[in-house]
């Protein structure tokens, strides 16, 4: 090779590796820069930072809770007489004359059933859950001081599940009831009753979930918690870390009779109001129109060809009821009440069941794609069997 050809490679061959490592040190600029921006948006801002941390303030007892709350819940026992069934040829004097039977077997027992329940005043009221004293002829309150005394009911309220009791007895401590607003899901809370009858006992969980529908009342958004709640707790306290009342305990999710980790509470200001209205009147009073109602959705509108608008479907009435007498019709489309927008079922009957029997309440409907205001007199809602 000639000294010319060799002079020209040495300038081509350090050219070549100064644009390598110039390449080469481009691209680890951009994968470090790439990395530093996904380590900036793993990094919380301080403000975030300081909402997210652990408070380390919490108790490590809740005894001042319970040492407040627990002498205020009472145990419950209920008696009451109830009739046996027994074949009808039990009857028949033949049948008996010829098993040596002289007398047919006695039709009624005495049963007892045991719950809970709260001093909410220290004038004598308690309160508790319908289902703990339904149909009882004899109730004995036992408090946690020792001292036991018989009471009366002042009124029941079995679409509630609430009852209120009345006692006389000097000195009763009475629980501080707190306000549902302050209520938040993860709260923790305490729940104080008579399990199983063995006594007075306390069980710790958190609040799972607020605003909860059940079946078996229509009118009670319930407080759900995993504190164990077991037969017994009915009509006990469900009280927060500073050991305010917040809920009644009252019924369990279960599949086998026992707790699995899901129970519910009457949240503490429905239960207050039912409570004064029990005092007053002896029963709740709510408004009652008579209609079965539904949402009227697009597809179901598409499918009955009726106009597609926010409101309610009748789909049954009360022969005879309130709507009824007023003109309300199956197939009208209620759209306002009192000029306020309605197309939730449960909003509707709430709306209602605030108004006393004897008002008056402006129903709008569409009947035949057609605009109607009906004046219907609110009546009051019959109380079904507790």
């Amino acid at each position: 090779m000639s000294s010319f050809a060799r002079s020209l490679i040495a300038p081509v061959l350090a050219g070549l590796s100064f644009a390598a490592l110039f390449l080469a040190f481009n691209q680890r600029e951009q994968v470090v820069k790439h990395e530093v921006v996904l380590v900036e948006q793993q990094v919380p801002a301080p403000e975030i930072a300081r909402e997210t941390t652990l408070q380390t303030n919490a108790p490590v007892s809740f005894a001042d809770a319970v040492a407040r709350a627990q002498p205020a819940v009472v145990n419950i026992y209920s008696s009451k007489i109830v009739t046996r069934k027994y074949h009808p040829l039990l009857d028949d004097p033949n049948f008996r004359r010829f098993f040596g039977l002289n007398e047919a077997p006695s039709r009624q027992r005495m049963e007892s059933s045991l719950g809970s329940g709260v001093i909410v005043s220290p004038s004598g009221y308690v309160l508790t859950n319908n289902h703990v004293i339904a149909g009882a002829t004899e109730i004995r309150i036992a408090l946690a001081d020792g001292r036991e005394t018989l009471a009366s009911v002042v009124g029941s309220d079995p679409e509630t599940d609430l009852a209120l009791l009345f006692i006389e007895m000097p000195d009763l401590p009475s629980i501080t009831l707190a306000k549902s607003e302050t209520v938040r899901v993860g709260d923790v809370v305490l729940a104080i009753g008579n399990p199983f009858g063995v006594g007075q006992t306390v069980t710790k969980g958190i609040v799972s979930a607020l605003g909860r529908q059940n079946s078996l009342s229509a009118f009670v958004d319930f407080i759900q918690t995993d504190a164990a709640i077991n037969p017994g707790n009915s009509g006990g306290a469900l009280i927060n870390a500073q050991g305010d009342l917040i809920g009644i305990n009252s019924l369990i999710f279960t599949q086998d009779k026992g707790f699995q980790g899901i129970s519910f509470a009457i949240p503490v200001d429905t239960a207050k109001s039912v409570m004064l209205e029990l005092v007053q009147h002896g029963q709740v009073i709510r408004g009652w129109l008579g209609i079965e109602p539904q949402p009227l959705t697009t597809a179901l509108a598409n499918a009955l060809n009726l106009p597609n608008v926010n409101g309610l479907l009748v789909t049954g009435i009360f022969k005879n009821g309130p709507a009824h007498a007023a003109g309300v019709r199956p197939g009208d489309i209620i759209t306002h009440m009192n000029g306020a927008p309605i197309d939730n079922p449960k909003e509707a009957m709430n709306f209602i069941s605030a108004m006393q029997p004897g008002e008056k309440v402006t129903i709008r409907v569409i009947r035949q794609k057609e605009p109607l205001d009906i004046l219907a007199t609110v009546g009051s809602r019959p109380t079904p069997s507790s």
